[in-house]
């Protein structure tokens, strides 16, 4: 068994009655590396086999996604732990950025832009904003930006053609900040029957604010019922996290889905009603 050890460098909270302060701990993790990613560290539960994923797909990009550590905090966009640290059985291993911009469906587009550009199919990035406006890397790429005014979004050409991974991330804090579940909702189509979820598929309830958890893993037993593993980020804007489930402990961190349920609970979060999609990419 590979094992690496690490340190990590944690700040954690801690709160007097007038003011808060942040101390540093520095605490050694051990972890094995042959599970580092989502499918290698969870296995799914008795009688349960991981859903093979099509080779090259967006749901293999999920399923094989790396982890950090086992024990690693959620951090916000400040690289600060969040305050309540129980409701994650891990994290994904990808920045969140230094604004408060990638929450919950902005985390969904960031690993489906991230997919999309290690495949170097660049022409297929691209959301609408709230607005319904659609901007895509290839239009930030010919130097189209945005500006606001009288509380409208407005394209201008600029001389400015960049089109590293640098200003891939620019465009994609664009895309944060004018887009979201609104308009993830509009550009998606709902998943009608349980058998047919599948790794990139979304629960979603479409507001300001509204709020978004990504399926990134399936398993299915002989007799054909699934499980599901869940992730999200969240408010304000932190690191992209796999969920507990604190209603089945016996299952935790996976879950039972039905596209027919009044409700769904996650550890954070109540969606009434219960409302799976796929991005209309996948149609």
């Amino acid at each position: 068994m590979a094992t690496t050890r690490l340190f990590f460098l944690f700040l954690s909270f801690v709160f007097q009655p007038m003011a808060s302060q942040v101390t540093e701990i520095t605490q050694e993790l051990k972890f094995d590396q042959t599970k580092n990613k989502i499918n290698t560290r969870f296995s799914p539960p008795g009688g349960y086999q991981w859903v093979k994923t099509q080779p090259g797909s967006f749901g293999e990009y999920l399923v094989n996604f790396p982890l950090l550590p086992p024990g690693f905090p959620v951090r916000d966009f400040r690289a600060v732990p969040i305050e309540n640290q129980a409701n994650h059985a891990a994290v994904l291993k990808i920045d969140v950025g230094n604004r408060d911009l990638q929450q919950c469906a902005d985390a969904w587009m960031r690993l489906y832009a991230e997919y999309l550009w290690s495949r170097q199919r660049f022409e297929e990035i691209g959301f609408q904003f709230t607005s319904r406006q659609f901007y895509s890397w290839a239009d930030y790429r010919k130097g189209l930006r945005t500006v606001e005014r009288n509380k409208k979004v407005q394209f201008i050409e600029t001389e400015d053609l960049r089109d590293d991974y640098l200003a891939f991330r620019d465009y994609l804090s664009i895309i944060f900040q004018y887009a979201g579940t609104i308009s993830l909702d509009r550009e998606s189509f709902e998943v009608e029957r349980n058998t047919d979820i599948q790794p990139g598929d979304f629960i979603i309830k479409p507001g300001s604010p509204g709020h978004l958890v990504m399926i990134v893993g399936v398993a299915e037993n002989t007799a054909g019922k699934r499980l599901y593993l869940l992730a999200e980020s969240f408010m304000p804007a932190q690191d992209i996290h796999i969920l507990q489930n604190p209603f089945n402990t016996g299952i935790s961190p996976w879950y039972e889905l039905d596209v027919k349920a009044a409700t769904t609970k996650t550890s954070r979060y109540t969606f009434s009603p219960t409302v799976i999609k796929r991005f209309h990419a996948f149609k």
